[in-house]
């Protein structure tokens, strides 16, 4: 509890710091640095599977596997944790629309010919609700898991999945690293403000 806290506590400061410097020369330099050592490693070959990765960040694909993965979980009886996922992914995709109406940060220019994204670019979208969807996941599947090595295998798969979209993103060249880590920072927090509900909702639901 006190982990998950100061994790929150340090999340929401990363956010709230992002935010307050972004049109300020510290945030600028890390930027245009971070990018463009990113973009001194590319390759034909990178290049085409980091679009392959970031399309495990894209919406339909999201959609799609949830729905799966909610169908699945109430055909097992796991309704709660099916409308947790359902929560969780939905707040997400609210929270980052919000976010994005209320800093409006344009986009940097898109590498290799992208098509250049209409929504905002602060916070990162794919980060922030890729890295919800791949941990709530994550979280499911290993609550009833015995085994500490496939507890261990499945933490950090949803890891590596929500940090290589994050990375894919600024490889493109369709987000400022600076957006990526304040993604990541609000998923952190949304997490936590899920979890919490969740345990109010489990005390109601054990005193009626």
């Amino acid at each position: 509890m006190i982990v998950g806290i100061a994790t929150t506590a340090a999340a929401l400061a990363l956010f709230v710091w992002l935010s307050h410097e972004l049109a300020g020369p510290e945030i600028l330099r890390f930027d245009s640095s971070v990018r463009n050592a990113v973009h001194a490693w590319a390759s034909p070959g990178l290049t085409y599977f980091m679009r392959a990765i970031t399309e495990l960040g894209e919406a339909p694909f999201l959609i799609g596997l949830g729905v799966i993965l909610v169908w699945r979980l109430a055909a097992l009886g796991r309704r709660r944790a099916a409308v947790i996922l359902v929560v969780a992914v939905a707040g997400a995709e609210a929270l980052d629309g919000i976010l994005k109406l209320l800093f409006r940060r344009v986009r940097p220019l898109a590498y290799f010919g992208l098509v250049q994204p209409v929504t905002y670019s602060f916070p990162s979208g794919h980060a922030l609700v890729s890295t919800i969807f791949y941990g709530v996941l994550a979280a499911i599947l290993t609550i009833r898991e015995p085994s500490r090595a496939r507890r261990a295998a499945i933490w950090t798969l949803a890891a590596l999945a929500a940090g290589l979209i994050g990375l894919s993103r600024v490889y493109l060249g369709v987000h400022y690293p600076s957006d990526v880590l304040a993604g990541y920072a609000a998923a952190v927090i949304w997490v936590f403000a899920v979890r919490a509900g969740y345990r109010l909702w489990l005390r109601r639901a054990a005193g009626r």
